[in-house]
């Protein structure tokens, strides 16, 4: 699964980092998605909560 982000749209709740730190994390100041460290649902769910609309599903 490809997950996409748009700085320019993230409103920077912290939702993605705080459901699913495994996935979405900050490292050395960049944020970083590693899809491989959950399974498909759990990232979708979070997708689908960003309350900006940042995070969108790459088919």
């Amino acid at each position: 699964m490809k997950i996409q982000w748009d700085k320019q749209t993230c409103t920077h709740s912290g939702n993605c980092v705080k459901s699913l730190p495994e996935v979405f994390k900050v490292v050395d100041g960049q944020f970083v998605i590693e899809p491989d460290n959950a399974t498909d649902a759990e990232i979708v769910k979070v997708v689908n909560q960003c309350p900006s609309g940042a995070l969108k599903r790459v088919d």
